[in-house]
């Protein structure tokens, strides 16, 4: 089984670290976007051709599925990336997990960045899923491109920025950005009130990964050998996972198996 997984940078690891976990079997194909990113500045129409053009080096390479490891690519892009490479190639999207953080009762908080807090598309979810639930939606001022290039200063100052920004009363965080789920247990400290109850997290990742596990007709086997591959193609090219992504554990997790590790 072969699964590829596309975003502009590292936010995609969350989601691949969870494939892997679930399948160690599989040979995996990250495409990213050097060249192009960030993603979140462009025009939809120029990040629909970014992102095709990032789905269509991983196609190359014969996957039986691709994940779009990024909210906004998967906001802009979804539609065109599915009708270019499906029925071939099914397409898993990344959407913020508002149901299911909904369906504890709350009070939410979405941290996303600035141009999805307030977006048609976040509205959209919430009034589709968290109807009568209080839900509050924080900007997150440079968190993704500070996690993007593993700043740790950067990270704090973010986190700290986006916790005060979040009302008090708040028990569960909906992580609305791939790259925001390398640093969530920075952030749960971070937004955790003293003598509240522990806060709930709901991440983006582990769902994907189960879905195009499905969407492929296969099971977890966690236990699997783990004998699957690592591909990396930056903005076509095939290379090495950027160095920011061995920062995270999530990152240091991929390496360990396939010739990529033999190539270190």
């Amino acid at each position: 089984m072969k699964i590829a997984l596309m975003d502009s940078g590292i936010g995609l690891l969350a989601a691949t670290a969870a494939v892997r976990r679930l399948r160690p079997d599989a040979d995996l194909i990250l495409s990213l976007d050097p060249d192009g990113m960030p993603w979140g500045p462009r025009t939809p129409e120029d990040l629909t051709g970014r992102a095709l053009a990032v789905a269509e080096a991983a196609a190359a390479r014969r996957p039986d599925a691709l994940i779009v490891g990024c909210n906004t690519a998967t906001v802009h892009a979804l539609p065109a990336l599915r009708a270019r490479l499906e029925p071939g190639v099914p397409v898993i999207g990344t959407v913020p997990a508002i149901k299911p953080a909904a369906a504890g009762g709350g009070p939410v908080a979405i941290w996303a960045t600035p141009a999805t807090t307030g977006s048609p598309y976040q509205r959209g979810l919430i009034a589709d899923f968290a109807d009568g639930v209080q839900v509050s939606e924080v900007p997150c001022w440079g968190l993704a491109e500070a996690v993007e290039h593993a700043d740790e200063a950067a990270i704090g100052a973010a986190v700290t920025a986006a916790a005060a920004l979040t009302p008090e009363d708040v028990t569960t965080v909906v992580l609305g950005c791939t790259h925001y789920e390398l640093v969530a247990e920075r952030i749960r400290t971070a937004v955790r009130r003293p003598g509240a109850a522990p806060l709930v997290l709901h991440g983006s990742a582990g769902a994907v990964a189960a879905q195009a596990l499905r969407r492929l007709g296969e099971l977890p086997a966690p236990d699997a050998p783990a004998e699957g591959t690592l591909t990396v193609l930056l903005s076509g090219r095939e290379g090495e996972l950027p160095a920011p992504a061995l920062h995270y554990a999530e990152g240091r997790l991929l390496p360990a198996v396939g010739p990529f590790a033999d190539r270190r």
